[in-house]
This record gives C-alpha cells, structure tokens and sequence, in this order.
C-alpha cells in the first residue's frame, strides 16, 4: 500500500494551495481518510477527516480555511487549503486515522510572511 501526497509548495501568506494524495495497493472506497501535518520539532496531527460516507471534520485552525474531499473512482483524497498562514508551514500527510497503513513521504507545504 502507498499513500503518495503531492501539491506542497511554497506559497506567500493568503495564498492557496491543493493537495493531492492518490492511495495505491488498497480501496479507499470504505475508509475514513484523513490529511495531518507536522512542523518541525512538533508532533504529527490531524488537521482534517472525510468519512467514507463524505462526511467531513476539521480541526484545529484549519476549520474555515481548508476543505477536505475523497474522489472514491480515483482513489484520492484532496486538501484544498485557502488563507495560509505562516503556522501553516509543515509537510501534510495523508492516512486513514483508523490506522493500517504506513505513512508516506508527504508533501512540504511552506508558507512565508
């Protein structure tokens, strides 16, 4: 199983960016699936889900700014991350927070001021 995230960048303060993460090796199909993040010298944590069923989640600041969806045909799951921030720069991964699977490379997001 892999988990591939792309669409990190560097990107200045208010800009936007669209995170792709294409899982090959298993169906997404009836997983919840989750984006997290982890900044340097911080601990890795979730910064929003989707529900197998589309039902969506988000924590912490992200709520109001990211958007979260799944394409089931494609076996993707996307971040659509509006009004960054400087605290949004870390790499962003995706899993399923119901565990099972290994954790790919992610992808760097960097925000400057």
């Amino acid at each position: 199983v892999q988990l591939q995230a792309s669409g990190g960048g560097l990107v200045q303060a208010g800009g936007s960016l669209r995170l792709s993460c294409v899982v090959s090796g298993t169906s997404i199909r009836l997983r919840d699936m989750g984006w997290y993040r982890q900044a340097p010298g911080k601990q890795r944590g979730l910064v929003a889900a989707i529900t197998f069923g589309g039902s969506q989640e988000y924590f912490g600041s992200s709520e109001g700014r990211f958007t979260i969806s799944r394409d089931n045909a494609k076996n993707a799951v996307y971040l659509q991350m509006n009004g960054l921030k400087p605290d949004d720069t870390a790499r962003y991964y995706c899993n399923s927070p119901r565990g099972g699977i290994s954790w790919g490379q992610g992808t760097q997001v960097t925000v400057s001021s």
